[in-house]
Protein backbone atom coordinates (compact mmCIF):
# COMPACT_ATOMS: atom_id res chain seq x y z
CA UNK A 1 0.00 0.00 0.00
CA UNK A 2 2.91 2.52 0.78
CA UNK A 3 4.44 1.74 -2.26
CA UNK A 4 0.90 2.82 -4.53
CA UNK A 5 0.64 6.12 -2.45
CA UNK A 6 4.72 6.95 -3.16
CA UNK A 7 3.93 6.42 -7.22
CA UNK A 8 0.66 8.15 -6.92
CA UNK A 9 2.74 11.28 -4.97
CA UNK A 10 5.01 10.55 -8.06
CA UNK A 11 2.44 11.10 -10.87
CA UNK A 12 1.05 14.47 -9.58
CA UNK A 13 4.50 16.06 -9.27
CA UNK A 14 4.97 15.12 -12.55
CA UNK A 15 2.63 18.19 -13.84
CA UNK A 16 5.91 20.38 -12.60
CA UNK A 17 7.70 19.06 -15.87
CA UNK A 18 4.72 20.39 -18.11
CA UNK A 19 5.28 23.50 -16.43
CA UNK A 20 8.72 23.68 -17.06
CA UNK A 21 8.63 22.97 -20.18
CA UNK A 22 6.15 25.21 -21.19
CA UNK A 23 7.44 28.18 -19.42
CA UNK A 24 10.95 27.48 -21.44
CA UNK A 25 8.73 27.69 -24.63
CA UNK A 26 6.88 31.19 -23.29
CA UNK A 27 10.51 32.75 -22.66
CA UNK A 28 11.96 31.27 -25.94
CA UNK A 29 8.97 32.86 -27.92
CA UNK A 30 9.05 35.74 -25.92
CA UNK A 31 12.54 36.51 -26.71
CA UNK A 32 12.17 36.21 -30.35
CA UNK A 33 9.23 38.62 -29.94
CA UNK A 34 11.38 41.14 -27.99
CA UNK A 35 14.09 40.89 -30.83
CA UNK A 36 11.82 41.47 -33.60
CA UNK A 37 9.96 44.13 -31.65
CA UNK A 38 12.12 45.84 -29.05
CA UNK A 39 9.32 48.65 -28.70
CA UNK A 40 6.84 46.11 -27.23
CA UNK A 41 9.20 45.02 -24.89
CA UNK A 42 7.13 46.00 -21.83
CA UNK A 43 3.66 44.36 -23.59
CA UNK A 44 5.76 41.01 -23.73
CA UNK A 45 7.27 40.99 -20.73
CA UNK A 46 3.68 41.84 -19.38
CA UNK A 47 2.51 38.84 -21.20
CA UNK A 48 5.06 36.69 -20.45
CA UNK A 49 4.67 37.06 -16.21
CA UNK A 50 1.05 36.72 -16.46
CA UNK A 51 1.38 33.32 -18.55
CA UNK A 52 4.63 31.75 -16.48
CA UNK A 53 2.23 32.75 -13.56
CA UNK A 54 -0.52 30.49 -14.63
CA UNK A 55 1.87 27.78 -15.30
CA UNK A 56 3.54 27.62 -12.45
CA UNK A 57 0.42 27.39 -10.33
CA UNK A 58 -0.37 24.17 -11.87
CA UNK A 59 3.00 22.92 -11.08
CA UNK A 60 1.90 24.03 -7.18
CA UNK A 61 -1.25 22.35 -7.75
CA UNK A 62 0.24 19.00 -8.62
CA UNK A 63 2.57 19.67 -5.56
CA UNK A 64 -0.21 20.41 -3.17
CA UNK A 65 -2.06 17.16 -4.59
CA UNK A 66 0.82 14.97 -3.90
CA UNK A 67 1.48 16.49 0.20
CA UNK A 68 -2.29 15.34 0.57
CA UNK A 69 -2.37 11.98 -0.79
CA UNK A 70 0.92 11.35 1.00
CA UNK A 71 -0.80 12.19 4.44
CA UNK A 72 -4.37 11.29 3.85
CA UNK A 73 -3.50 7.95 2.60
CA UNK A 74 -0.03 7.13 4.51
CA UNK A 75 -1.76 6.77 7.59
Amino acid sequence: MTTLIAIGAGIAVLSGIGAGIGIGIATAKASEAIARQPEAEGKITKTLLLGAALAEATAIYGFVIALLIIMLLGK
